[in-house]
């Protein structure tokens, strides 16, 4: 009987997965390279973990509910205290009450109710852990860029779109000045008011101070904008004590 060799499995083994660099580049306000930084590995390295990031995602949703939808079961509703008719000899259906949840007018069963709890507990370093797990992801994607500084005159929207529209000609951030809500997400290290209602007319763009970020907030946006990386980093680390 002849036999049957078996082959062993030649198929190419999948490349190894390029390593993402932390040194970043960092523009000026008017679109030009000023500088370089070598980002936090434990912010900006951190690996992929869709369930961590779903998890915290659910749970931030959850406790934004008001909870505060309510409907009236049969017991709320007003009226039906009197038997609809009587018992027998009618031909109808027994009834006890025109407020039944079968009736027209009568209560709702299994309806919301402004009494439940919707919220979930998260833990503040999973919390802080699925925050540097998305801003990694935005790094590794190229959808985050740092400038150095940003600094206007005045409060004016047309300073504000400059800035962006200047920032624009840096290389796959084209789509900067988009118009979309979820276009751009300035990061400042603290709250400045010129920037602040500057960009407050840009549809496309919001500004938010770096000690607000947070997980939905981030996913949710198409480009970031990190301003002053020095002094925002030095907040991102210190979430972790």
């Amino acid at each position: 009987m002849a036999t049957t060799k078996i082959q062993k499995n030649t198929a190419p083994k999948a490349a190894p997965k390029k390593e993402i660099s932390l040194d970043a580049t960092i523009y000026s306000q008017t679109g030009v390279k000023t500088g370089a930084i070598t980002l936090p590995e434990k912010v900006f390295g951190v690996k992929w973990n869709a369930d961590l990031v779903h998890q915290v995602v659910v749970g931030m949703m959850a406790n934004k509910r008001a909870g505060t939808a309510h409907t009236k079961d049969r017991s709320e509703v007003s009226g039906g205290g009197k038997k609809p008719w009587k018992q027998k000899g009618t031909g109808r259906a027994r009834h006890g009450s025109s407020r039944s949840p079968i009736w027209t007018g009568g209560g709702v069963t299994f309806g919301p109710r402004n009494d439940k709890d919707y919220s979930k507990k998260i833990n503040r370093k999973t919390r802080v852990k699925a925050l540097f797990t998305v801003l990694s992801r935005k790094y590794a994607l190229g959808s985050m860029l740092f400038v150095d500084s940003l600094a206007l005159g005045a409060i004016k929207t047309k300073d504000a779109n400059a800035v962006l529209a200047n920032l624009s000609k840096v290389d796959t951030f084209d789509k900067i000045n988009s118009t979309k809500r979820t276009g751009t997400l300035m990061v400042i290290p603290e709250g400045n008011e010129v920037l602040e209602k500057s960009f407050a007319n840009l549809p496309g763009a919001t500004v938010l101070k770096a000690s607000e970020l947070n997980p939905v907030l981030v996913m949710n946006f198409r480009h970031i904008v990190m301003v002053n990386p020095g002094a925002i980093m030095q907040i991102l680390e210190a979430k972790m004590k």
